[in-house]
This record gives C-alpha cells, sequence and structure tokens, in this order.
C-alpha cells in the first residue's frame, strides 16, 4: 500500500467512515491514477476536470456511480490533500428519477422456486421476508436470530444503524430447517468450503454476494419472468407489498432502515392497489365505445 493511500484510508477511518464506502472511495482515486498512469496528487484541476468528463460523456457511467466517483474524489483532494477545488463544488450527477423494478408475490414466489441450491433459496427468501439488502442477508448470523421474538437484529446496516426486522413464522422455520443442514456455530449461511469435502459447518466466511447474484439471475431467467429483476428488487418488492397491505409508512421506513420517509414513499407510487383504484376515473375520461 502507497503512503499516499494509507493516508487517505487513515483519514475515512478517523472520519467513521464504513469499510465499504472507504473501499469504494479509495477504488474511485486509483481509477483516476489509473486513467492518467501518474500519481493523483500530481494531477491538476484541469485534468480532474477532463477526467469527469470522460466519466459522464464517453464512459457515460450511471448517475449512483458518477455520485460515488465525485464523493470520492472531493473527498481525497479536500480531506487529504486540503485542496479545495472549485470543479468539486460544480460537478453534479444528473440525478435519475427512475422507479425500481417490482415483482408481483407471484412473480416473487416462482422466481425463489427456481432457485436450485437450497443454501441460496433459503437466503434470498430471508432477504424478502424481511426485506434485507445483499449484504445483510448474506453476513446473518445465528446470534441475530430472536425465534421467541420473531425478530432478525441487523447490524450495522447501511449509515451504520442497527435495527429490529419481523420475521414471519414461515420464515423462522426455514431458517431452523436450513440451520440444521450445517449446524455452522456462527453464520446462518455458510458458504461451501474451498476442500469439496470439508462440510459447511467448516466455513469461516459466509455466502458470496456473487454467487447470490448469479444464483437469483439464473432463477429469474429459468422461471420464465421477463421482468429486469436482480437481488435487490426482493426488498424494492417486500416495502411495496407492505404498502399493499396497508402497513403504516413510518413502519415500513423502520424496517427498511431508511433515514428518511420519502426514501420510502416511493413505494407507494407502485402499488396495484393503488393503480387499479384509479382504473375506474381513468377510463372515465374516453367516451364510451
Amino acid at each position: 500500500m502507497t503512503p499516499l493511500r494509507q493516508r487517505m484510508m487513515q483519514e475515512l477511518q478517523l472520519r467513521g467512515y464504513a469499510d465499504r464506502t472507504a473501499e469504494a472511495y479509495v477504488g474511485v482515486v486509483a481509477q483516476l491514477a489509473q486513467f492518467y498512469d501518474t500519481a493523483p496528487d500530481q494531477l491538476t484541476e484541469a485534468q480532474l476536470r477532463a477526467y469527469l468528463l470522460h466519466l459522464s460523456t464517453v464512459r457515460k457511467v450511471a448517475s449512483s456511480s458518477l455520485t460515488v466517483a465525485l464523493s470520492g474524489l472531493k473527498f481525497f483532494y479536500e480531506k487529504t490533500l486540503g485542496r479545495h477545488w472549485n470543479i468539486l463544488d460544480v460537478a453534479r450527477a444528473k440525478r435519475d428519477k427512475k422507479l425500481p423494478v417490482v415483482l408481483s408475490r407471484e412473480e416473487v414466489w416462482c422466481v425463489l422456486g427456481a432457485v436450485r441450491q437450497p443454501v441460496y433459496r433459503a437466503c434470498l427468501t430471508t432477504m424478502y421476508a424481511c426485506g434485507l439488502r445483499l449484504l445483510e442477508g448474506a453476513r446473518l448470523e445465528v446470534p441475530d436470530v430472536d425465534g421467541a421474538r420473531k425478530l432478525v437484529h441487523i447490524h450495522h446496516g447501511k449509515g451504520g444503524r442497527d435495527r429490529f426486522v419481523p420475521l414471519p413464522d414461515a420464515a423462522l422455520a426455514l431458517l431452523r430447517a436450513q440451520w440444521r443442514t450445517h449446524r455452522h456455530p456462527r453464520w446462518l449461511f455458510p458458504a461451501q468450503p474451498r476442500h469439496p469435502v470439508r462440510p459447511r459447518r467448516a466455513s469461516v466466511r459466509p455466502v458470496g454476494e456473487s454467487s447470490l447474484q448469479k444464483a437469483f439471475a439464473r432463477a429469474v431467467h429459468a422461471s420464465g419472468v421477463r421482468k429486469q429483476a436482480h437481488v435487490h428488487t426482493l426488498r424494492h418488492s417486500y416495502a411495496t407489498h407492505l404498502v399493499e397491505a396497508g402497513v403504516p409508512l413510518p413502519l415500513i421506513q423502520e424496517y427498511l432502515g431508511h433515514s428518511e420517509l420519502s426514501t420510502t414513499a416511493i413505494y407507494t407510487h407502485m402499488t396495484r392497489e393503488l393503480r387499479d383504484a384509479a382504473l375506474d376515473p381513468i377510463n372515465g375520461l374516453m367516451p364510451p365505445t
């Protein structure tokens, strides 16, 4: 590790950034250095401006990726190097206003039923039943499940926030059955050890995120569902289905771990019940045929 990278990592740690955020920010600076084949502290503001234009106009990166790039570069130049360049205050990522893909309840179970590996199916099912993010589901530990209170304790979620999420009875039964297949002392969903002969109980790590993503993608294809769904779609679907069932938004906000109610409110625009309720007035706009 170069002294410059180590210095940036220390600055991130001192300010309490999450490990994944720190890795992303450091990666952004590394990509800039690779682009110019020059140490990033030797670049000029004009070169940084040209690079940001390259990201947005040539590579056409997604707005979320550009936001991460801007945040990482701003941290590096302002906090690590102490440079306050105007371009970092001016540049902004265009905000996408796309609504997320949502599966119906029938589609959710059709896809989950097409997941072949039992450990992947159990993990993905739990993620839907509890509205978990990918990392939250993959790294669930045995003590996180409170069977008596029917709750799952999520530690260090996005923004470093802990929360409790209701655990349906059927999901609890699924987790217990899944655990009995490996009886791992820590992980609910342990990865298969690299040595094929060793049991899952001997695994030192949880199931991999990429493995879950690939398993879900295969299941979507096998199920015949034509929507552009990915693992996070299960979380979007969970929230939408709770809105449709009449669960109050502040409660859903708490379950999802959102810091702002406005983030949760997006799911009110995607509920089938609300759309169906509007059909009669909409049909009334046209004269009878």
